[in-house]
């Protein structure tokens, strides 16, 4: 007897449909909701990258072309940075020269690099570059030949989620990006020797 009222009562329970639309309606929606938002937002988060890198590479590809540069120069790359990632939000911009020396040939652990000159734009947490920070970054930076330049262009911003759908507090977006001068050897910066020896 209670086998077939258990019966009954499930199949009635299964054979109902009055308001199931917004019971279903009810649990989905939130879940529809969530899954637009975050979609929305990591794309986002793409495209913030996305113009970061595109502003790095621009500046970079710039810079290499000079044969000399001042502070003008850095203060209005820092404005196009600016204006090709579309914001005047908290974003950072080191540019540095970074020559790579061999002290004896024959010893392949006696090589280092060290500092030309280097210069930061913008707030946050950048510092020029000193050669003590670069002088055995033998894994950040490329094998280079005795005596050459190499222009280091980095940038730092911070992406503040619109919705919170999982990304924690503000995202740091960092862009580093190497080249070299192309119509010179050396890049030089305002007064500064272009010869000036490591410190």
């Amino acid at each position: 007897m209670e086998k077939s009222f258990c019966h009954r009562v499930i199949r009635r329970f299964c054979g109902e449909r009055d308001g199931s639309v917004m019971v279903e309606t009810v649990i989905t929606l939130p879940l529809l909701v969530w899954a637009l938002v975050a979609t929305w937002e990591f794309f986002e988060v793409h495209r913030y990258r996305s113009a970061r890198e595109k502003a790095t590479y621009t500046i970079a590809d710039l810079i290499s072309r000079e044969q000399g540069i001042e502070d003008v120069y850095i203060d209005n790359a820092m404005s196009l940075f600016d204006g090709i990632s579309n914001d005047n939000g908290n974003n950072q911009l080191r540019i540095s020269v970074v020559v790579f020396e061999t002290n004896d040939p024959d010893d392949a652990n006696d090589n280092e690099y060290w500092i030309r000159w280097s210069e930061v734009r913008g707030n946050g947490g950048f510092t020029a570059l000193t050669t003590n920070d670069v002088r055995n970054s033998f894994d950040t930076l490329p094998i280079m030949n005795d005596g050459e330049d190499l222009i280091l262009v980095e940038a730092a911003s911070t992406y503040q989620p619109v919705f919170n759908v999982g990304l924690s507090g503000n995202v740091q977006i960092d862009t580093r990006l190497f080249t070299k001068p192309r119509f010179t050897e050396q890049l030089c910066y305002e007064a500064q020797s272009c010869y000036q020896a490591p410190s």
